[in-house]
């Protein structure tokens, strides 16, 4: 399979929704019929080829990366290229859509510290860029944002304090640019609306050695008075450890099929779960 001159744009849009979180979970139950529906309508050429779809995905990754290098191309070129030097020890985890209030993070590392990376490809607006780092800042002890080289000049003034990485379009690589200051630690009150039930009564407990009464009615209301009053440091370990606890499936890195990688993260695929879908894609296409 060869890449074309030129793409319209439209196929590429359909290209990239290939790897969409939905797609990926209709091959998990079987279901190929989206993927044939996208064959028929660009490749029919590949009908009975001998050719599976997991090659065809590979293919497509090589479309997207020289023609339409979306978000999902780069967070996988990140996870690959990057952040598995970074995870350094087992101790490390990694959340794909990392949610803190109305805000999303594309990528989020705790090891000793909490990091959150996000991600500006050429295709996205920055009218949002803001509130993100508004919400990063009250959470996160370092932030960064990954941008492609030939939007440097655009986001690295836009706030000293953070972090950038650029990214070369043509060659691939990830260079870091400036690192990111160091915050002492977590807002309170925005951890919060981060954790789960259990986890905040748990901070409680670790820190105080015991839980205070309280009913299911009152138990947000007494833990946040609690956990405010925890010095920010302590606070900080506090979170990240318990982040930390959460059950993720960050086991996929995968050299062959590392175009896969990110959504296999996106989705906490186990292991088993990753097998199926490769299994599935590894299949030949027919019409």
């Amino acid at each position: 399979m060869y890449l074309k001159k030129t793409y319209p744009v439209n196929q590429l849009r359909d290209y990239s929704s290939l790897f969409m979180r939905s797609e990926i979970s209709r091959i998990l139950k079987d279901d190929l019929s989206s993927i044939n529906l996208k064959i028929d309508r660009y490749d029919k050429n590949l009908f009975n080829r001998k050719i599976t779809y997991l090659k065809y995905y590979k293919h497509l990754y090589k479309v997207l990366g020289k023609y339409y290098p979306n978000e999902y191309f780069y967070k996988n070129e990140f996870i690959n290229k990057w952040l598995k030097k970074e995870l350094g020890s087992s101790n490390s985890v990694i959340f794909s859509e990392f949610r803190i209030g109305k805000a999303i993070a594309d990528l989020t590392m705790f090891n000793g510290t909490s990091k959150v990376f996000e991600i500006k490809t050429e295709l996205d607006k920055e009218y949002r860029l803001s509130g993100q780092i508004s919400a990063y800042k009250k959470i996160f002890n370092e932030i960064y944002l990954i941008v492609p080289g030939i939007c440097l000049k655009k986001y690295e003034n836009y706030d000293k304090n953070i972090g950038i990485i650029s990214f070369d379009s043509d060659y691939k690589n990830f260079q870091l640019i400036r690192k990111s200051e160091k915050s002492i630690g977590p807002d309170s009150s925005t951890i919060m609306e981060v954790l789960y039930t259990h986890e905040y009564k748990e901070i409680v407990k670790q820190y105080y050695g015991s839980l205070p009464k309280m009913t299911d009615f009152t138990q947000f209301e007494i833990c946040s008075r609690y956990i405010s009053q925890i010095p920010i440091d302590s606070l900080n370990v506090l979170f990240i450890n318990t982040v930390k606890k959460r059950s993720v499936h960050n086991l996929f890195f995968n050299k062959i099929n590392s175009e896969l990688n990110q959504i296999c993260l996106s989705l906490n695929l186990n292991k088993s779960e990753k097998e199926k879908l490769i299994n599935n894609l590894n299949t030949q296409i027919f019409s």
